[in-house]
């Protein structure tokens, strides 16, 4: 059985439990991180000295870096379909998982922290107004992206849809306005509606 360790509230451990889910795969969520703690023993540290989540253990092997876990999964469990085969549309997934995590993360980590785990009274208003800047023009070159595609990669469902998915759960549940994107929003309508995202696309942010 595959064993996830982190708690489901972190972008990064929906990755995976996507994932895990998309492929039917059997397996155990242990929480760790957060308020669950877990991830500074020294058992933990054994398992990712970055004491960090998400971790997985399959068999004998382990794993980190949440994008890394959703390439293995999908390259063990699902080649030719999620993880494609061809040279040019995996590196095209790569990319846009990159992408997720090097570049639309940070931009919108201040926001999320401001308007999500900040109380009011001591939230910077300033950060919030740079961090949706910086968002709203990424979802510009995302919309833009998707306008010719059903997905990702074209019409086929991929391991690139998983990060992005999850990025824009939580843009999209951000306490407050933002420009209509029709092409991101039918995209992420269409994934939010997949059985294998439940507990994934659905939860409140936290």
């Amino acid at each position: 059985m595959l064993k996830i360790w982190g708690r489901i509230s972190s972008i990064n451990v929906k990755k995976v439990v996507w994932t895990a889910q998309e492929l039917g795969l059997d397996f155990q969520r242990t929480e760790a991180g957060g308020l669950f703690g877990v991830v500074k023993t020294p058992e933990y540290l054994r398992l990712n000295p970055n004491s960090l989540v998400p971790v997985i253990e399959d068999g004998d092997y382990t794993l980190w870096e949440s994008n890394v876990i959703v390439r293995y999964l999908c390259a063990r469990h699902a080649p030719d379909t999620l993880y494609p085969q061809a040279l040019r549309e995996r590196f095209d997934a790569e990319r846009w998982m990159d992408w997720q995590q090097t570049t639309f993360n940070p931009a919108s980590r201040p926001g999320f922290w401001q308007l999500v785990r900040t109380p009011a009274e001591q939230r910077d208003l300033a950060l919030i107004a740079e961090s949706n800047a910086a968002v709203e023009s990424l979802m510009a070159t995302l919309d833009a992206h998707l306008a010719t595609r059903e997905f990702m990669l074209g019409a086929q469902f991929s391991m690139a849809d998983i990060p992005l998915a999850c990025e824009a759960h939580r843009w999209f549940a951000l306490p407050q306005t933002r420009q209509s994107r029709p092409h991101v929003e039918r995209w992420f309508a269409g994934l939010r509606a997949r059985q294998t995202s439940a507990g994934v696309l659905d939860l409140a942010l936290s």
